[in-house]
């Protein structure tokens, strides 16, 4: 038995323990993780271009001012609900399972979310989750149900009392346009409900700028006098293209009353009525965009009123990329820059250096990796993505990839008819097969699809205008691409055999 002595010794190593590890936790960084839904890298003035002539994003942009911005980071699979779980897991949606917007997060699969939880973090998830099944590894939430709808949404909480299941439920409505609710929920638990004596990791999910793009009203009317600068490829006629381009429903010509928010004007072409459909589009669009920058905002300001900010890494992303008018096109889906390239900026004081600009290829299956390893967690060997903590310090490993990996399964969806395509990105080039159904069956939108290829040169063609494939002197460069393509789907495992046609599709059209 213990004598007393022994006791009150041991009594205060139980507490030095205690300290020293309560300290540790606190030596953590915390982690801010902010998503919007459909914020294309070209919304963003950081980013430049013609639309920060109209819409400064001061307050994402003071993100990568204050740390970095990736110009080379894309999606894996271009639609919200895939997306979501690929930086939730690390893994393409081969292996989380989750490949369509009807697919269910499988709640036994590791997160990001879960394992910093179990490593100690306080955690929580507010606003868009569009994952079907209840969230895992969360200490606390508050979901949109669905898309969730911008005025007066209902959010399904944790501490519910209605007795419903997640999937039931039908939430709590909050008054108030839904950004400014997600951001004040957010800053609400951080202020109230965390635990503070765990280091914090918190996913801020905006619904912005989702379709039908209905901003807050102080923001509803901010380019009622201005003319929105139009993409130079607004009015593409898609030659040389392929013949996926007649069938896919995404041109800005096809978007109804609900998006207009009025009826539709008689016009006497598509380029006319193009035109004009592009600007009440964007109007809308960018208001949304001036909101979610707004709290943006407001969340780093918290941070930084309450001595939080110096300890925290605050990302800023999007869930995927988004055509704005580029080849006539709205939505996403497609392989194009403007449909898979993903918003990037992160601020960390105490480790990135204010002004750092990254090209290396990152993809959204490397943000898990990336964000355990900076919370000093060990990686899951099943995480198919790779940490670019290192990268951002310039420190790129000499085996980090020259290639990204990309591949959409939805074909002929009910709302756009888009093509079912795989492909490969380098940084300079870019090859897509459009393999459409594996199944071969007609569906209830068309014909079987007879599958085509694209080759895109960025550096002379950056956007993509110009199909190569077939075309004299590119021979060489595309058998190397169709091998790296290969490559890739074995070194990712993605060797799926959809009703035993994928590989006969993959061998018949190979050399095509």
């Amino acid at each position: 038995m213990l004598n007393s002595k022994s006791a009150k010794e041991l009594g205060g190593l139980g507490s030095l323990l205690l300290l020293t590890t309560t300290l540790c936790g606190q030596d953590k960084p915390n982690i801010l993780f902010i998503m919007s839904d459909d914020h294309a890298a070209n919304a963003v003035s950081a980013y430049g271009g013609d639309l920060s002539k109209v819409l400064k994003t001061r307050n994402i942009d003071a993100i990568s001012k204050n740390g970095a911005i990736l110009y080379s980071c894309f999606a894996t699979n271009s639609i919200s609900t895939p997306s979501r779980a690929t930086i939730l897991t690390g893994q393409y949606s081969h292996k989380n399972g989750v490949y369509t917007l009807s697919d269910k997060m499988d709640t036994t699969k590791q997160t990001v979310a879960g394992i910093l939880q179990k490593s100690g973090y306080s955690t929580a998830l507010f606003g868009k989750w569009h994952l079907v099944t209840e969230p895992k590894g969360f200490d606390t939430y508050a979901c949109l149900i669905g898309q969730g709808i911008y005025n007066n949404p209902p959010l399904i909480e944790s501490n519910r009392t209605d007795g419903k299941s997640f999937e039931n439920s039908k939430g709590k409505k909050y008054i108030g346009h839904c950004e400014d609710i997600i951001a004040n929920r957010t800053i609400k638990w951080l202020s109230e409900e965390r635990d503070k004596s765990k280091p914090f990791f918190v996913m801020c999910h905006f619904k912005a700028p989702h379709r039908r793009w209905e901003p807050a009203e102080r923001y509803s009317h901010i380019f009622d006098n201005v003319t929105i600068p139009e993409p130079s490829n607004l009015y593409d006629n898609y030659e040389g293209r392929g013949r996926y381009t007649s069938r896919i429903l995404q041109a800005i010509e096809y978007m109804d009353s609900s998006d207009m928010k009025m009826p539709i004007p008689k016009f006497s072409s598509v380029s006319e009525q193009r035109k004009w459909a592009y600007q009440r589009y964007m109007k809308d669009y960018l208001g949304c965009v001036a909101g979610v920058d707004d709290n943006v905002g407001k969340l780093v300001k918290y941070l930084k009123d309450n001595n939080l900010y110096d300890n925290t890494i605050v990302i800023y992303t999007s869930d995927q990329g988004f055509f704005l008018g580029e080849h006539g096109w709205f939505d996403k889906r497609l392989m194009q820059e403007e449909s898979i390239k993903m918003p990037f900026v992160i601020s960390f004081p105490k480790e990135i250096k204010p002004g750092t600009k990254n090209r290396d290829i990152t993809i959204n299956a490397d943000f898990a990796p990336t964000l355990l390893d900076y919370a000093g967690v060990d990686i899951p060997k099943d995480m198919q993505g790779k940490s670019f903590r290192d990268n951002l310090k310039g420190k790129r490993a000499k085996d980090w990839r020259k290639s990204m990996y990309y591949r959409y399964y939805m074909h002929m969806d009910y709302w756009h008819h888009s093509v079912a395509n795989l492909g490969v990105r380098t940084n300079r080039y870019k090859l897509i097969f459009y393999y459409g159904d594996p199944l071969g069956t007609k569906g209830s939108f068309g014909p079987a699809f007879e599958p085509e290829w694209e080759l895109y040169d960025l550096k002379r063609d950056p956007k993509e205008m110009n199909n190569l494939y077939n075309k004299p002197g590119y021979e060489k460069i595309t058998k190397e691409l169709k091998e790296e393509l290969l490559r890739l789907r074995r070194e990712l495992g993605d060797n799926d055999d959809t009703g035993g046609r994928m590989k006969e599709i993959m061998d018949n059209y190979y050399n095509k």
